[in-house]
Parts: C-alpha cells; structure tokens; sequence
C-alpha cells in the first residue's frame, strides 16, 4: 500500500501466485500466472493472467476492484484526516466523516474517468499529498488561522452556525483555489504543452519536488504520533513486519473451485494489505486496553487520544446514506495567493503522474502509452481536480503509485478490474457509516502509519535520483541546496512574515504562500540550477530517464487498441481528418490504414506475440 519508485515497480520481488497443480484460481483476489521454469530464462513478471484489454470474470472483477480501493485506503482517508486540524475541525468527527465519504466517491467518478477516457490504463485515482503542503500553507495565513476557541473540545458545538461558518469559509476558499488551478492543468494536458515542457524537466527538478510533498509534514505526523508513542511504534512495527519481512510469506486460505471443491490456496496477504492490516491490528488492541481502562479516561491524561470512545459518537451519529453533491460547502471563493500555491502542487502532481502511467503500462502488458494517451490522461486529472474542488474535498486528485505497484503483485492488469474498484468507491462514499468508522480511528495509530507513508513518499522523491550520475559534484550541489533550502526558505517565511509585507496584501498572500510551500521552492530551485548550471545529457540523467520511457517498437494496432477512445469515438471521430491535428487523437495516415506492408506483418506478429503471453483462462472478451 505504500508508494512504489518506478524502480520499485517492476514485479521481481512479488511472489507469484500458484496453486499446487500449477493453474490459476479465480477464489481470491491475487491471481498470477505461473512461474517459469528454472533456467528458462523467462522473466516471470512479464506473464500476467489478464491483460489491460482483457475482462476477468465478473466475480473476479469485483474481488480484484475491492482489493484496490483497500490498497488506496490509506491515503484517502489521510489526507481529509490532516486537512481537518487547519479546517479547525479536529473536535468536529461527524464533519470529517463527511469530507472522508466525497473523497471516496469523487475518487470514484475521477478512477472511471480516466479508465474510459483519459490514459485508459489501470490507475486508481485518489487524493493527493503533493496538494497538501500549498493547501496547508495557505491555511496559515493570518487570515486563516483557526480562532482559540475551535481548539477547545468544550467550547465547540459542531452544530452551531457560527462553527459551521468558521470551517467552511475556509474549505470554499480552499475549493475555489483547486478549482483554478485545476483549469491550467486541463489546458496543459489537453494542448499537448506537457510534452513540450518535458524537455526542460528532468530527475534533479522531480527528485527535490517530490520528496519535499512529504518532508514537511513531519510535524503533522509527530504531533499524532506523540499521543502516545507506545501505540504509534507498534502500529509503525505491524506495517513494517506484515510488508519488509512477512511479504514473500503465504497464507493458506479455504478457497473453491470446480473439479477441486473446497481446498486451501496460499495467498500472499501481508505483501497485499500491509499497512489496512496493521491499522486494523493496533486499533484492535486501542479498544482492549479502552475496554479494560489500561488508557487514561481522564482528558488531559496522556495517551488518552489513544481510548477508543473518544471518538466512538461518530459512529452512532453519521448518516447510513448520504450523498455528496457539487457546491455542498456553499460558493467557492478565489484568492490570488491560494491559486499560485495550488498550481505548485498541480504541477508535482503532473511530474508523478507521468511516472505512474509508463510503469503502470509495464506491468499491465500495455505498450507505453503515446503522446495522445497522455495528454489525455493529464488533461482528464485536471478533470478530475475540477470536481473534487466543486464537490469540496479539499484536495485534488492524482494517479497512485501504491496501486499500480499491486498490479506486479496481482498480475492483473485489466482495466475493468479499476473500473470495478471505482465502482467501490463511489458506493462507500454514499454510505455514511464507512466514512464515519475511518474518522474513528485513534488518533496515535493514525500518527504510526504517517510516519511511515511519509518516509516512503520522501524515498520515492530521492530514487528518482538513479537516473543521474551521482558521483558528479554538480548533481550534489543541485540536489541538496534545493532540499536545504526548501527546508530553511518556507520554515524562516513563516516566522518572519511581516518583512516580506509590501504594502499589497494580494501580492503579500501571494509571496507568503509561495515562499511557505517548501517543494514549490525547491523544485523551482532544482528546475533553475539543472537547466543553467552546465552539465551533459548523460550527466544530468536525461538520456536514462528518456531511455526508460522509451518505446520498443512500433506497434500501432496494439497500441489503438489499448488507448484509442472507447464507444465507437475512437474509430469513428478520431478517423477524421482534421481530428489527427489534436493532441489527444493518434496521427493516423490517409484513410486511417497502415500502407507499409511490411510493417504491418510485423505488427500482427508483434500482436499475437502479445496476445500470447497471456494464458487462456476461460471466455475472453475484449474492450
């Protein structure tokens, strides 16, 4: 469930999953073909059970989808979990119950969004930390800052109009921001200027931005954390047991299956669910020691955060149906410093995604996706973070790393199994019950696993560091004075906000919030340093990250069928001519056939080499 580098992504240390006669089982979710022989020299990464164009059986389908919206669960529920504290509503459960909810069902609408027309890989779409630290940086502005009176339990009633006024004036001014800002996404995605603005980005600007999403917010993280430290290290130990040193260990479970009946399978669960096992585990243990009164009853007792029936009202209270809709919050408002720092996020967030979508490519037996798939797909996130800023999520959305790395556990590449996850979340998010018992959770195991989400984000960042030559003094100096400064830049803004004043508070917001949001500027320093400072292509890790999202071959029927549009628009609009000129249709030559003969043998060979990498497993249909 944690995020994966792109490294990281390529299946050899995910464990196959094979019954005893060799043959595939459709009983539990992490289906994957046989292992080759020993010496065959076969890759067993590259045989996968389904495809990205295959459909699984319906049940398999479901089971699959589910097991995806678990895998994306911990950062879904994080992000509103944090955002809460700076909405002034850390005493308020039942409203953040409800910010839990719409982001699960606008994942939702955002996941089917880009299956069917954005990239048309298997991506599960989600919230994103790369909006948190502008969005945070944003909230603490003076303006912004909760009154006293919201940080005392006692004094707040959630039901009051003046509470209710104080947090969303707040979540509007945060929703108007995304809003915004998600347009340049759009128009970036759907104009073709991201390939265009590639040239310039390279692994030393994406290495500093990326890793300093996380690295702030290590004060969040410590302050849960500090609840009680004895709960947050025994959560950190059962994430950290169940996915470094239990992963490759199976689990043997009742399975079914015709001819064979009831018979147990093993199951690589802790590789699977690391991080909902380890939540579920020490939750459980918070309501024994709750149960037994091992934890203070009194308020300012420590570890007190740590009773389950702090936060049991929740439950009880929370609505078993309720449905989010767009403008729930009330208007969006703008304001000029919340869109600059909003757009620093968008543009981490685009950076990540473009990661997600060649290494999800990889392992789900797609070729890498073309320019226009691409376009398509930043174009459609933009979307995405359009309707989450309208539905009031407070965050945008992104791709997830975490699930394209379960597709090398799966081996399950088919889209129509994110469709079937999608489908999941946008059920959870209508039943208020299941947002309200992630709204539960005690507060120091939720500290245990931000602490490790957030260190695996920051080593996500740093990885993309292999591309460079790093024995290269050059390097260093561009990498670590961008970290450094991003670190001491946003940390001295914040204390001395009054000698960047200018006189304009429009222009004083503006300056406060760029210069308070630590990867905007490191990544504009990384960015700055890597295209002045001199250096080779080779040096500077251009030539190697260009080489790992490189296609192999030319396989134009493959690749129409993985990413042309679906419903007839890809063959029927996109065959027109003047279409071939927009970035999000392929460029097709006159008639829309192939004339070079040869090249087209090659492909249909190349296509059934394909097609047989995957082994039959019952009726097949294809999307």
């Amino acid at each position: 469930m944690t995020p994966s580098s792109d490294k990281e992504l390529n299946g050899l240390d995910n464990p196959s999953f094979m019954g005893e006669d060799g043959s595939h089982y459709y009983a539990f979710p992490d289906l994957t073909a046989q292992r080759p022989k020993e010496g065959s020299g076969e890759d067993h990464s590259s045989k996968l059970a389904y495809t990205v164009t295959d459909v699984p059986p319906w049940y398999l389908c479901i089971l699959l989808g589910i097991q995806h919206f678990l895998t994306a669960m911990g950062g879904l529920v994080a992000v509103p979990l944090i955002l809460s504290k700076e909405l002034c509503l850390q005493h308020d459960l039942l409203t953040q119950s409800h910010l839990i909810s719409t982001i699960f069902f606008v994942s939702g609408i955002c996941t089917l969004l880009q299956v069917f027309f954005g990239v048309r890989l298997p991506i599960i779409q989600g919230g994103t930390f790369a909006f948190l630290t502008p969005t945070l940086a944003m909230l603490s502005l003076p303006k912004w800052k909760c009154p006293a009176w919201t940080q005392n339990a006692t004094l707040v009633n959630a039901s009051s109009s003046e509470f209710i006024e104080v947090w969303q004036t707040r979540m509007r001014e945060v929703q108007g921001a995304i809003i915004v800002a998600s347009c340049f996404q759009i128009f970036i995605g759907f104009s073709g200027l991201i390939g265009f603005l590639m040239r310039f980005i390279g692994p030393l600007t994406i290495a500093p931005t990326i890793t300093l999403v996380a690295l702030p917010l290590f004060d969040s993280a410590g302050d849960d954390a500090g609840q009680h430290w004895g709960i947050s290290f025994m959560t950190i130990a059962f994430i950290v047991l169940f996915s470094q040193y239990l992963k490759n260990v199976p689990v043997p479970l009742p399975s079914y299956q015709k001819g064979k009946k009831c018979h147990f399978s093993k199951v690589y669960l802790f590789q699977i669910f690391p991080v909902l096992l380890g939540l579920s585990l020490s939750w459980l243990l918070c309501y024994v020691l709750t149960v037994t009164d091992v934890l203070p009853v009194d308020p300012a007792g420590y570890g007190h955060l740590a009773r389950t029936d702090t936060r049991g009202d929740v439950l009880s209270q929370a609505p078993w149906f309720r449905f989010p809709y767009p403008g729930q919050w009330g208007v969006p408002t703008v304001s000029l410093a919340g869109i600059f720092g909003i757009t620093a996020g968008v543009i981490s967030s685009m950076l990540e995604s473009l990661g997600d979508y060649y290494a999800c490519a990889r392992l789900s037996g797609a070729p890498p996706p073309p320019k226009h798939a691409i376009n398509r797909g930043i174009g459609v996130e933009g979307i995405g973070c359009l309707l989450a800023g309208a539905w009031g999520t407070g965050n945008g959305t992104t791709s997830y790393s975490e699930n394209v790395g379960a597709l090398g556990i799966t081996k399950v590449g088919s889209r129509m199994v994110i469709v079937a996850g999608g489908c999941a979340m946008l059920l959870s998010g209508i039943f208020g019950k299941v947002g309200a018992m992630f709204a539960s959770i005690p507060t120091p195991v939720i500290g245990g696993m931000f602490l490790v989400m957030f260190g695996v984000i920051t080593a996500v960042g740093i990885s993309n560091l292999q591309y460079t030559d790093m024995n290269s003094s050059r390097n260093f100096f561009i990498f670590g004075f961008s970290v450094f400064a991003g670190l001491t830049i946003p940390n001295w803004a914040s204390k001395n906000s009054g000698l960047l004043e200018t006189g304009i508070i429009q222009l004083d917001q503006v300056i406060q919030v760029l210069l308070t949001t630590g990867m905007f500027v490191g990544g504009f320093l990384g960015f700055l340093l890597d295209n002045t400072i001199p250096g080779t292509q080779e040096e500077r890790g251009l030539l190697a990250w260009k080489q790992s999202h490189k296609q192999k071959g030319d396989n134009s029927q493959l690749i129409s069928n993985v990413y042309d549009l679906p419903f007839g628009i890809g063959t029927k609009y996109c065959a027109v001519s003047w279409f071939w000129h927009l970035p999000t249709c392929p460029k097709r030559p006159p008639g829309g056939k192939q004339t070079d003969e040869p090249k087209a043998a090659e492909q249909e060979r190349s296509v059934k080499a394909s097609s047989e990498r995957a082994p039959e497993i019952g009726a097949d249909t294809r999307i």
